[in-house]
């Protein structure tokens, strides 16, 4: 522990400004009082000897000015006292918050989260067995008629409609639409590295054009996050009802929809916050991420039931959404 700060702070002057101005006030009341008493001895001498009571009085009359003036001085100088001892502790506190925040980068620096290392192995497998898949057919089982697409192929047109290159022999293959619940299982990511089937969820949906994007931009600022110590587990939003979930799609922002900026950690907030308007290549990602998350989620409600929509606001997608929709003002 560092003994220097109480070293200073015992080491100051004994008298200050406050004791000096206390003794100033008072040696001008005593001369007062000496002035006023001369002045009116004359008249003091023809009259009768004063009574016990009239000098206890002037007695009184004299030394309870004293007394409040310097009660009021060292009322002054505890107060003064106590704002520096504030302002010491703030200060303690700020640099132990800063030691933290500068452990938690240089530990995430060393050794990534195993959750993040597996999807960044994940993306890295998909890019190479790209250019493989193109030339086979599918194998995959058609998915059952009744189970519902969790985005509309129309979510995807703009990009359909951009020019693809020419490949010659190979085949473009059509991926068919991700369901409802693997849509969400993705948006939640594996929950360890043994989660088999979390994997297979999330391969599923980066196979899917219409959420494949949504997806990595989610990845780009959990990863982000992560480095400053922010893990979406940690967070316990307040549950917002269906009903503003889809306010939200249709449109709506700021104050109608507030509810769904249902985090209060105010250290995830501080952090994130400040990342925001230090960091431009973390604040294009967010901003990334917002427009995925908006455009994907305006489209998944049509198709989304109440309870499908509250499954997927405990995702920790909808989470990092929540935190950087109050970092960035949409709910304002």
């Amino acid at each position: 522990m560092d003994l220097g700060l109480y070293a200073r702070a015992d080491a100051g002057p004994r008298i200050t400004g406050i004791e000096i101005a206390a003794i100033i006030v008072s040696l001008l009341w005593i001369v007062a009082v000496v002035v006023l008493g001369l002045s009116g001895g004359g008249e003091e001498e023809a009259e009768a000897a004063p009574t016990g009571l009239s000098q206890l009085l002037s007695i009184l009359a004299v030394i309870v000015p004293l007394a409040l003036i310097w009660v009021a001085a060292m009322a002054a100088r505890t107060a003064r006292a106590l704002r520096q001892e504030a302002a010491r502790l703030q200060a303690s506190i700020d640099a132990m918050r800063a030691a933290y925040v500068e452990q938690q980068q240089r530990q995430s620096m060393e050794m990534k989260p195993d959750l993040v290392q597996k999807l960044d192995d994940l993306v890295a497998a998909q890019q190479a067995a790209d250019t493989k898949l193109a030339t086979f057919t599918s194998l995959r089982s058609v998915a059952p008629a009744e189970v519902r697409a969790a985005v509309s192929p129309s979510a995807s047109e703009a990009e359909a409609a951009q020019p693809q290159p020419a490949l010659g022999l190979v085949q473009e293959i059509e991926a068919e639409p991700i369901s409802v619940a693997d849509f969400i299982k993705a948006l939640n990511f594996p929950e360890n590295e043994h989660d088999k089937e979390g994997f297979r969820t999330l391969r599923r949906a980066l196979e899917d054009r219409a959420t494949e994007r949504l997806i990595r931009a989610s990845q780009d600022v959990l990863t982000l996050l992560s480095q400053d110590g922010i893990y979406m587990d940690d967070l316990r939003p307040d549950r917002s009802k269906s009903e503003v979930w889809r306010r939200f799609a249709k449109g709506e922002r700021g104050r109608p929809i507030a509810a769904l900026g249902g985090i209060h950690d105010r250290s995830s907030l501080v952090l994130a916050a400040g990342r925001m308007r230090k960091d431009p290549v973390f604040r294009d990602a967010v901003h990334h991420f917002l427009r995925h998350f908006d455009r994907t989620f305006m489209e998944f409600e049509k198709n989304a039931s109440d309870e499908e929509i509250s499954h997927l606001a405990d995702t920790r997608t909808a989470r990092a959404f929540m935190l950087l929709g109050r970092v960035t003002g949409t709910f304002d």
